[in-house]
């Protein structure tokens, strides 16, 4: 059938039907109609020579105005009428009129999404007695989107996957509930509106104050979250709207302080200085899971952010230079990628068997910039002999093996650092410079003073801040930390035990690896936006004190309980509390979220219907952020997985297999897919962010490139069925939108085949009460119930399996091949052939 219009085929192209007259026509008939086609031919020719005659006589003006004449063909000329959704909000759409001849998907899904909810479709199903329904429960915990802005085509995939399972276990009978809500993203979200507002008002957040910028932000996500409730629906999310959560409501804020409050008084929180992965621009901790790990295989020039856009700085070689050893002509060369961390150095690392230093075991190095003592020191599991000279620089504060070493042998730790990237006084003679600055000035010095040895290409891994694109910086920081072997284990033991299943098996392996070998965790983040720490420094008059000490904090779900808590640990002692100004980490809110949204730790009877959850459904790249952090808090505080299944969807790259990258120009979203978009709207999109002019322009090329016409209208069943098309056992998809507009025809076919089928039926067709047999079809008939049958058994054990590239392709070969393909046209050539005999 064709895809664009209703299909009878043409007298041209139709088989001959059976049983009509193929008597071969004779030699005379044959000479008769070669005569006339060429007299057709010869006209059309004179024809053609006097219209280019009268050409040669006009001018350039007058040959234009001729060609505009020109009638378009039909192929150009049709297209699908304008559509105007008249339905009025949440009322049924009209049907009565006639199927239009072209199938439109912005017709066809108009109008449905409001009536669905207004209907209560996607409420849970429960008994009378507000019980889940005996066929069981499927329940989602829907992954909540960042607030930072609108969804990207991954977002479509989780809700095509999710939405897919709720609407087919509605089916099935079961009690349902996909629960929505949006996640604050603490510091994607804060960084958002201070670009903003420097941008507009020239204003940093210190300008405000903390209360008042607080608020600018809660004014953007008034503004913007319901952007994120929109697209949902355009997706077609089949969520219960009025159970929408925001991880900074109250009910969800509650959940998270009375977390704190319990892991801290058992010790599993607890306070401590250590080597923490910091952010100078964005002048954060973050965990490891933030950071990239820039692979880099030699020398290279790189800028970073918070300097001169055209100022570069050396990455990818090793340093090398020579430590005078104390009261001796002696030197001991060392090498390094970070030169300016040498002013940090507490320490030289040898080899106990290292034949070259026997003479130095015992001895002292001595700092060239500021007369440091430092001891050689014997160690066989960072120093390998083979590796450079043997000799190893320790910097305790700024490196995170260093960090061991210096536990191990007891150095001294030197943070020389700010946490603006410029040198502290520690960092003398070179206070105050910025750290990149200071790695070019470093070496300078070291030449003047003959102790520089060469430098050579070196590959490496950088780390690099996953928000801001900032190179990181290990930092001595007091910070609040969880524990989590202990809960690791149970984690683990649960997937042992066949109470949580993770899929595909690749995510599952990932996952013994990763909690096996599992760090605790850096939770506290140096932000005003998120759920501010519950936690308070108790100051005791007339001491002074270490606010690293953790016997100094207590914690409280309120200031009364921490000011008990307090006079219970330094009886008759004068003292006042001090709120930790810093926030969560968004991942702590987020770990909560099965249990939080249904209102725990009140024992609700939400949280007795659907809480342990069935399924959480996302992609394999957040399995540690996120779903393993679930898993651990939810064991450790409710006593349960909070979700039975985990499911792992591939990650969507561009068709190149690029990974989406905003600077690339090859994020998509999906509303644009579904209602297609310009290439001049794609570009003006790129504005709305916080891109770099230079990025914009960059983004602009790979958006011509990739999409040179625009993106066509698809539609959201077609993007739905494409994505659920493309979901297989992999780990990337590379999306192709061309395919997406495939499935677009596919949708064409589908409604031309429900033309013709209710065309053939009559105004006048009634349904039956049931799909039983009544004894009386023709074979064809049997045979495509037969067909639906296999395809339905298909498309249930897919699903069942998760497996939606097999469930679609039942799907799709059941309609495209065996039902239009042979059965409709079947009907078609039958109908033709009674006609004939008739």
């Amino acid at each position: 059938m064709d895809d664009t219009k209703e299909q009878t085929p043409s007298s041209e192209s139709s088989q001959t039907p059976a049983g009509s007259d193929t008597t071969p026509v004779s030699t005379t008939a044959k000479s008769k109609n070669a005569d006339k086609n060429e007299a057709k031919r010869q006209a059309k020719l004179a024809k053609y020579a006097a219209k280019q005659a009268k050409l040669t006589h006009l001018t350039e003006g007058e040959k234009k105005k001729e060609k505009e004449k020109k009638p378009k063909s039909d192929k150009a000329s049709r297209k699908v009428d304008e559509f105007i959704d008249n339905t009025p909000p949440g009322e049924k759409k009209d049907m009565s009129k006639p199927m239009a001849s072209a199938y439109n998907p912005k017709a066809v899904e108009a109008a449905w999404y409001a009536w669905w909810e207004n209907q209560g479709f996607f409420k849970p199903e429960l008994t009378p007695d507000g019980k889940p329904k005996p066929e069981g429960i499927f329940v989602v915990p829907a992954p909540p989107p960042n607030v930072t802005g609108s969804l990207h085509i991954g977002h479509g995939l989780t809700v095509a996957i999710q939405d897919t399972l709720s609407r087919w276990n509605r089916m099935l009978g079961k009690t349902v509930l996909f629960n929505p809500g949006i996640d604050h993203a603490g510091i994607s979200t804060q960084s958002v509106v201070e670009k903003k507002l420097w941008v507009e008002k020239k204003q940093t957040r210190h300008d405000l104050g903390r209360e008042a910028f607080v608020n600018e932000i809660w004014k953007w996500k008034n503004k913007y979250g319901d952007r994120i409730h929109s697209q949902l629906k355009r997706l077609g999310g089949s969520y219960d709207w009025e159970r929408a959560v925001f991880t900074m409501d109250e009910k969800p804020s509650r959940a998270v302080i009375e977390t704190f409050c319990r892991l801290q008084e058992e010790g599993i929180v607890y306070r401590s200085t250590r080597l923490i992965n910091w952010c100078v621009r964005l002048n954060t901790s973050l965990s490891n899971l933030e950071v990239e790990n820039k692979e880099i295989s030699g020398r290279i020039l790189l800028s970073v952010p918070g300097y001169d856009p055209e100022e570069k700085f050396e990455f990818g070689v090793l340093t090398s230079f020579g430590y005078p050893i104390e009261n001796s002509d002696e030197k001991i060369v060392v090498a390094t990628t970070r030169p300016e961390t040498m002013l940090g150095d507490t320490g030289i690392a040898i080899h106990p068997k290292d034949e070259r230093y026997k003479h130095l075991h015992g001895k002292f190095a001595v700092h060239p910039f500021n007369g440091r003592k430092l001891p050689i020191v014997l160690d066989d599991i960072v120093v390998d002999m083979t590796f450079g000279t043997g000799a190893v620089k320790i910097t305790p504060a700024h490196d995170f093996n260093d960090y061991e070493v210096g536990k191990r042998h007891n150095l001294e730790f030197i943070n020389i650092l700010n946490d603006d990237g410029t040198l502290n006084a520690n960092g003398a003679p070179f206070q105050g410079m910025k750290r990149f600055h200071v790695r070019e000035a470093v070496v300078n010095a070291l030449k003047e003073k003959g102790l520089y040895v060469g430098t050579i290409e070196n590959p490496m891994t950088v780390p690099v801040c996953s928000k801001s694109g900032d190179i990181i910086e290990p930092l001595l920081k007091p910070q609040w930390w969880v524990s989590c072997s202990d809960m690791a284990k149970n984690a683990m033991k649960a997937v042992k035990d066949g109470k949580l299943r993770i899929s595909p098996y690749t995510s599952e392996k990932e996952w013994f690896r990763w909690l096996g070998n599992i760090q605790d965790w850096c939770i506290s983040r140096q932000l005003w936006w998120g759920h501010q720490i519950p936690a308070y420094f108790i100051k005791l008059s007339n001491q002074d004190q270490d606010p690293s000490d953790g016997k100094y904090w207590v914690s409280g779900r309120n200031i009364e309980e921490a000011q008990e808590k307090a006079n219970k640990k330094f009886p008759d002692v004068e003292l006042t509390l001090e709120r930790d100004p810093d926030v969560l980490d968004t991942w702590f809110s987020s770990g909560l979220w099965p249990f939080s949204i249904f209102g725990w730790p009140d024992k609700t009877s939400d949280l007795e219907s659907f809480y342990p959850t069935s399924l959480l459904e996302t992609g394999w790249d957040i399995l540690f952020f996120w779903v393993a952090r679930m898993v651990m808090l939810g064991i450790k505080l409710t006593g349960h997985v909070p979700f039975n299944e985990v499911f792992c969807h591939a990650m969507i790259r561009d068709a190149h297999g690029r990974k989406m990258s905003k600077s690339l120009g090859n994020v998509i979203d999906p509303v644009d897919v579904i209602q297609g978009i310009s290439l001049e709207e794609l570009h003006a999109k790129l504005y709305e962010g916080n891109l770099d002019i230079r990025e914009i322009e960059k983004a602009k090329a790979g958006q011509k490139a990739d999409f040179p016409n625009g993106i066509p209208e698809c539609g959201t069943d077609a993007l739905r069925f494409a994505l659920c098309a493309y979901t297989s056992a992999g780990r990337d998809i590379n999306l192709d939108i061309l395919r997406v507009e495939g499935y677009r025809k596919f949708c064409n076919k589908l409604w031309n085949a429900t033309r013709f089928a209710l065309m053939k039926l009559g105004d006048d067709f009634i349904p039956r009460e049931n799909a039983k047999k009544t004894g009386k079809e023709s074979l064809a008939e049997q045979w495509i119930l037969h067909k639906l049958n296999q395809s339905a058994t298909e498309t249930n054990k897919s699903l069942h399996e998760r497996n939606f590239m097999a469930a679609t392709t039942a799907i799709h070969n059941f309609w495209l091949y065996e039902l239009c393909d042979v059965y409709i046209v079947n009907i078609f050539f039958n109908s033709i052939f009674f006609c004939k005999m008739n």
